[in-house]
C-alpha cells in the first residue's frame, strides 16, 4: 500500500533537510562557482562563457533536468544594453540513486557553458561589464543546501582571439550533436525511442537522460536493443501525471567516461528489435580483428604509397639471409607497432585533456608538416645516393636499425588514411578504456607490418623475391621519384595548413638541408669525417626553422575550388538543411588525406554527380579537417569515426546512412534515383 508513496516521502525528507540547512547559507559554498570568459569578441559576434563549478568532496551538483530531485543552475543576468545571453550547455551527467530516487548529477568539477552575443554597434576596445546572480543546489546523499553567488566579469570588444585550451576541454565534455533525426512512440506505459546510431559506436553502460520532466520514470531500468545502425531505447513512463510532449530532447550517454550525443526525437514509428545491447558494440576480439584487417589493407591504400619504396628495398635485402630476414622482420614490426602505440597514446591523452583531435591529428599542425618535408627531402637525397646515412639506416644495406626506422616511418605515413574494417575499430579505440584502446592501436600496427613479417618468416615467400644484385642500385634511384613527389606534395600541404609564405619558407629550409647533405656526401666519398659537420648543419637548420617558421603560420584557411556546389559544414547548417526537407550529403575531407582526394577526383567532383544532385535538390555540406576543427571532430566521434574520409547521406524524411569510404560516381548518383 505504501509503495506508491515511498518516493514522495523521500522527496519530502529531502525538502525538510533543505529547510534545516538554510542557516548554513552563510558558510562557504559546498560547490564553489567561477565565471570565466574565453576571450574578446567582435561587434555583433559571440563569446563563450563558463560557469566552472567545483564540488567539495562528497557533494554534487545537478544537470538541467536533475531527475527525481535536485536543481540545476539558475542564472539571473544583469547585462549592458544590447548584450544577450544564450542557453546553458551542460556536460554529459552521471547517474546517482539515493533512497530509490534517480539523480542526474556531477560529482566532480564541471563547466556549464553559455554564450553572449554583443550588439553590432559595440565600440572596439570597450570593456562590457557582466553581472550574474547564480543559484544552484548542492547535495550529499543525506543533505541538500541551496546556494547562490554574485559573479562578475567583463568582455573586451575586439578581434577574436585563438581558442582557449581550457574551453576546448570543456567543449569536449559536451554531448556531440547526433546530426540525425530520432523518433519516439508511447506504447502503453512505455516510451520507446529509435536513435540512428552507427554500429561502430561502442556502448558501455549506456543511459538516456530526458531533458523534459514528467515523461519517464527516471529510476526505472532502461532497455537497449540494437540492429545495424539503429538503437532502440525503452523506458517506463512517469507514474504521476505523465506528459506526452511534441518532441523529446535528450542526451544519450555511451559510457561512464561521459562520451555521448544530444538528440531530438519526433513522434514516429519505432521498430521492435530483439538484439539487446551488450557492454560494448562488438566483442573486443572482433574489434582487434577489425583493426588488424584495417592495418593490413593500409598497405595498398594510396596514402601509404610514398613509403612502399623503402619497404620494397628492405624486402629485397631480406633474401640474403634467413636469420637477417627474421631479424629485420621483427625490427620492422617493432617500429610499426611502437609508432602506432605512440600515436594512439598521444591521441588518447589529448582527448582526455579535452582536445578535439582524431586520427592523423599531427598532420593538422603546420610545423609537423614542415618537419615531414625536411624528412622527405633527406630521404629523397639518400635514395639518389647523394649521401649515406647508416644510422638509422633507412636506405642502407640492411640492418635492424634500418628496418626499425622504416617501420616507424611506414606507420607515420599511414596515419592520414582510414579504410575498410579500420573505421569501426579506431572509432571504438577513442571511447574504450585506455588499455583496450591501446590494444586496438597495436593491432592496427601489427596488421600494417604483417606482409613484411610473413615474408621475413616464410622462406617460400622470400624465394619469390628477385635475387640481390646490381639492379638494386638502379631500383633505389627510381624509388627516389615517389619520395620526391611526396616532398612536393608536402610543400602544397604546407601552403594549405600554414599559408603560402610558410610553405615557401619550409621549402627553402628543405632545399638548404638537401644542399647540406650533398656537401656531406661529397666529404663521405673523399673519406673525410662528417660527424661534426652533420651536428653543426643540423643545429643551424633547426635554429632557422625555430626562428622563421612559427611567425609565418597563417590562421586563415586556404580557399577551395569545387565543382559540386555546397557550403561549409557546421552543426547548425546540418540542422537547417535537414529541417528544409531536402536530402543532404555530408562529406568530411582533408588535404593531407590521399584517399579523400582520390574519392573527390573519381566520384564527388564530377559533372555527373553535380547534375544528379542539382536535379534532386541535394544540399551538400563539406567539412574540411585539414586544420583542427572541434566541431568536425565532435561530428566524426558521434558517427563512430576516428578520422577522414567520412561520407553521410541523409535522405529526406528517412534515417541517415554512412556510405563506404571508397566511392564511385554510380554509387553517388544512385542515391537520388
Amino acid at each position: 500500500m505504501l509503495q506508491p508513496y515511498r518516493r514522495l516521502v523521500t522527496l519530502l525528507l529531502h525538502l525538510c533537510a533543505l529547510v534545516l540547512a538554510v542557516p548554513a547559507l552563510a558558510a562557504p559554498p559546498n560547490i564553489t562557482p567561477q565565471l570565466l570568459v574565453e576571450g574578446p569578441a567582435t561587434p555583433g559576434g559571440t563569446v563563450t562563457l563558463a560557469f566552472l563549478m567545483k564540488p567539495a568532496p562528497g557533494w554534487h551538483g545537478y544537470w538541467s533536468n536533475p531527475g527525481d530531485a535536485g536543481l540545476g543552475l539558475a542564472p539571473t543576468w544583469t547585462l549592458p544594453a544590447g548584450v544577450r545571453a544564450g542557453n546553458l550547455a551542460y556536460p554529459v551527467p552521471s547517474t546517482l540513486i539515493v533512497s530509490g530516487l534517480m539523480n542526474h548529477v556531477y560529482e566532480h568539477d564541471y563547466a556549464v557553458l553559455t554564450s553572449l552575443t554583443l550588439p553590432a554597434d559595440a565600440r572596439p576596445g570597450a570593456r562590457l561589464p557582466l553581472r550574474v546572480k547564480l543559484e544552484w543546489l548542492a547535495c550529499t546523499d543525506k543533505v541538500c543546501v541551496p546556494e547562490e553567488a554574485l559573479l562578475t566579469g567583463e568582455v573586451v570588444v575586439g578581434a577574436d582571439g585563438p581558442p582557449d585550451p581550457q574551453f576546448d576541454k570543456w567543449r569536449a565534455a559536451l554531448p556531440a550533436p547526433l546530426g540525425s533525426k530520432a523518433s519516439f512512440a508511447i506504447d502503453g506505459n512505455r516510451v520507446r525511442i529509435a536513435v540512428p546510431l552507427p554500429q561502430g559506436v561502442p556502448l558501455n553502460d549506456p543511459h538516456l537522460f530526458l531533458a523534459d520532466h514528467r515523461v519517464v520514470d527516471y529510476a526505472a531500468v532502461q532497455t537497449f536493443t540494437r540492429e545495424g545502425d539503429l538503437l532502440v531505447i525503452e523506458v517506463t513512463r512517469a507514474k504521476f501525471d505523465p506528459i506526452a510532449p511534441p518532441q523529446l530532447a535528450a542526451v544519450l550517454r555511451f559510457d561512464p567516461q561521459g562520451n555521448g550525443v544530444s538528440l531530438t526525437a519526433s513522434p514516429g514509428p519505432v521498430p521492435q528489435l530483439t538484439v539487446k545491447v551488450r557492454t560494448e558494440t562488438a566483442p573486443l576480439w572482433l574489434l582487434l580483428v577489425s583493426a588488424l584487417a584495417g592495418g593490413l589493407l593500409l598497405n595498398v591504400m594510396p596514402c601509404v604509397f610514398p613509403i612502399l619504396s623503402l619497404k620494397a628495398l628492405s624486402l629485397a635485402r631480406a633474401g640474403e639471409s634467413e636469420a637477417q630476414a627474421r631479424t629485420e622482420g621483427l625490427a620492422y614490426t617493432a617500429g610499426v607497432v611502437l609508432a602506432c602505440l605512440a600515436l594512439g597514446g598521444l591521441l588518447l591523452a589529448l582527448r582526455a585533456g579535452g582536445q578535439q583531435v582524431g586520427w592523423a591529428f599531427q598532420l593538422q599542425e603546420p610545423l609537423v608538416v614542415a618537419g615531414l618535408l625536411l624528412l622527405a627531402g633527406a630521404i629523397t637525397a639518400n635514395l639518389l645516393g647523394l649521401y649515406e646515412f647508416a644510422v638509422p639506416g633507412i636506405a642502407g644495406d640492411g640492418s635492424p636499425q634500418g628496418a626499425f626506422s622504416t617501420g616507424l616511418l611506414a606507420a607515420f605515413a599511414a596515419t592520414p588514411c582510414t579504410g575498410p574494417f579500420m573505421a569501426a575499430a579506431m572509432g571504438a579505440a577513442l571511447l574504450l578504456p585506455v588499455p583496450q584502446g591501446l590494444a586496438l592501436f597495436a593491432a592496427l600496427g601489427l596488421g600494417l607490418a604483417l606482409p613484411f613479417l610473413l615474408i621475413a618468416y616464410v622462406p617460400k615467400l622470400r624465394a619469390l623475391l628477385p635475387k640481390p644484385g646490381g639492379w638494386m642500385v638502379t631500383f633505389r634511384r627510381w624509388m627516389a621519384l615517389p619520395m620526391g613527389l611526396t616532398a612536393l606534395t608536402l610543400v602544397w600541404l604546407a601552403s594549405r595548413v600554414g599559408g603560402n609564405p610558410f610553405a615557401i619558407a619550409a621549402a627553402a629550409l628543405a632545399t638548404l638541408a638537401v644542399i647540406s647533405l650533398i656537401l656531406i656526401g661529397h666529404r663521405q666519398r673523399q673519406g673525410l669525417p662528417v660527424k661534426r659537420r652533420v651536428i653543426l648543419d643540423g643545429l643551424v637548420i633547426a635554429a632557422l626553422a625555430y626562428a622563421v617558421l612559427p611567425p609565418l603560420v597563417s590562421q586563415s584557411a586556404a580557399a577551395t575550388n569545387s565543382i559540386l556546389p555546397g557550403q561549409p559544414f557546421s552543426e547548425s547548417a546540418l540542422a537547417s538543411a535537414r529541417a528544409s526537407g531536402k536530402p543532404v550529403f555530408v562529406y568530411m575531407t582533408a588535404d593531407w588525406c590521399l584517399t579523400c582526394k582520390v574519392n573527390e577526383t573519381a566520384a564527388i567532383e564530377r559533372e555527373e554527380t553535380r547534375a544528379a544532385f542539382e536535379k534532386a535538390g541535394v544540399v551538400v555540406l563539406r567539412g574540411d579537417w585539414t586544420r583542427r576543427d572541434p566541431a568536425i571532430t565532435r561530428y566524426l566521434t558521434a558517427q563512430g569515426a576516428a578520422g577522414v574520409p567520412l561520407y553521410m547521406w541523409y535522405p529526406a524524411g528517412a534515417a541517415p546512412q554512412q556510405l563506404p569510404q571508397v566511392l564511385s560516381v554510380g554509387e553517388l548518383t544512385g542515391l537520388v534515383k
